[in-house]
């Protein structure tokens, strides 16, 4: 699917990412920009931390997803943003060498009232690994433009 409209979309419809492995370069490099925790981005601490070794910090592993989601290109040239994330959950850690993809579930569409122009679309996002374990989930409200009327 590419490029959908708002009218296009159906509750309980599914689509799933693309992987992406996450390299050990890669998850010290983003958490040193943003997140420099030792469990990040030193290994040597992070081995002897709760974890055992080095993690992804949990807004990599959500940026990623975000990535991901994006370049399905379900709706790229027709989204408007979105208000915020809800119901964030972090559930396992993501560690060097995981392969994550992301499986979405239209939850509900709602037309705008005030702008007839777009609905909002609650998306139930799954990041799973290369195992098939849920280690992220979240929901987002996103606008989408609705097809324009001919003539319009």
């Amino acid at each position: 699917m590419s490029d959908s409209w708002f009218d296009d979309l159906q509750a309980g419809q599914r689509l799933r990412s693309a992987g992406i492995t996450v390299t050990e370069a890669a998850l010290v490099e983003f958490a040193m920009a943003y997140d420099p925790q030792p469990i990040h981005v030193d290994a040597q601490a992070a081995a002897a931390g709760p974890y055992g070794g080095l993690i992804a910090s949990g807004i990599h592993t959500l940026a990623l997803a975000c990535r991901l989601v994006q370049l399905t290109k379900t709706w790229a040239a027709t989204c408007l943003g979105a208000p915020g994330i809800e119901e964030l959950r972090w559930l396992k850690p993501v560690r060097a060498g995981d392969t994550l993809h992301v499986e979405t579930e239209i939850r509900e569409l709602r037309p705008s009232r005030s702008r007839p122009d777009r609905g909002t679309v609650l998306l139930d996002h799954r990041v799973l690994n290369q195992t098939g374990e849920v280690v992220m989930t979240f929901t987002v409200p996103e606008f989408v433009a609705r097809r324009p009327s001919p003539g319009a």
